[in-house]
């Protein structure tokens, strides 16, 4: 292990990144890396074996006001060796000297993994799970629904600075305007009070971020959003904290997949759990 060197991955080598996470069962978004680029482009490590990348993580800065750490995969030929714990301590010593003093780093990992990101330093704060089901029309929608592209971008940028607990105006750029999918906003008297998107995957359709003033909303933003994936595999990655929206997964007929612990190193941003009803993403928090 002494011979490897945490580096820099390209953009191209991202895509090979993403292509692991689907062989792992993640289904990421077909477009995900474009955002996630976007928003930190010396985010992304990896490291070389004799014949190519063996390995890799994200290290995500928040514009220094947070981090999020994720698609930690090492190649499964390359197992056992410790290059796993390589990756993580060097990437995640890096994003804390881009972060500022008193920064947190958010991660959601596999529950098997719990206790190794434990021994680093992180705190377990909630599951989140991935509920799956069949996108389908007919739901009703009860409030006035329009495209993100359409609404007032500081206003849009507020609301999701709000729920998220940092501003993300780069990733949101291209969240919400997303290839082959719907981002969704849910207007009251001209005031956002929701937001959603739902954009294609390896499999299917994936719903992320749902963030909803109150129950009501977000099952207007669900409705048009599972018509849009009408017929398809779609998921929605629920915060177990928020027993609202573990009720409107199951109204909805969502079953359990698999899930993430939620985990922080350091103090998290604010976060209204019981206005968020589907997580952003599992890769970028």
């Amino acid at each position: 292990m002494s011979d490897h060197v945490v580096r820099q991955l390209t953009r191209d080598e991202v895509a090979t990144c993403v292509a692991w996470a689907a062989a792992e069962g993640w289904n990421p978004g077909l477009h995900d890396a474009d955002a996630f680029w976007a928003q930190d482009p010396g985010g992304f490590w990896g490291v070389d074996g004799d014949d190519g990348l063996i390995g890799c993580a994200s290290a995500i800065s928040y514009d220094g006001a947070f981090g999020f750490w994720g698609f930690f995969i090492v190649r499964p030929d390359q197992r056992g060796q410790r290059i796993g714990s390589l990756i993580a301590r060097t990437t995640i010593a890096g994003l804390r000297e881009r972060l500022a003093e008193g920064a947190a780093i958010g991660l959601d990992g596999v529950f098997a993994q719990q206790d190794y990101y434990a021994s680093l330093g992180f705190s377990f704060s909630h599951r989140n799970l991935r509920m799956q089901g069949v996108g389908v029309t007919g739901l009703v929608v009860g409030h006035e629904l329009v495209a993100q592209s359409d609404v007032d971008p500081e206003a849009l940028l507020a609301f999701d600075t709000e729920h998220f607990g940092v501003d993300r105006p780069r990733f949101l750029r291209g969240w919400s305007r997303p290839a082959d999918g719907l981002a969704l906003a849910a207007l009251e008297d001209g005031a956002i009070v929701g937001t959603g998107v739902v954009r294609r995957a390896r499999e299917g359709f994936k719903i992320g971020p749902l963030f909803a003033r109150d129950a009501d909303v977000a099952d207007s933003l669900y409705a048009a959003l599972s018509a849009h994936a009408d017929g398809e595999a779609l998921c929605l990655d629920v915060p177990e904290n928020n027993p609202g929206a573990m009720a409107l997964a199951e109204r909805h007929g969502l079953v359990e997949g698999f899930g993430c612990a939620r985990m922080y190193l350091g103090d998290p941003p604010p976060t209204p759990w019981q206005s968020v009803y589907g997580v952003t993403s599992f890769e970028l928090g």
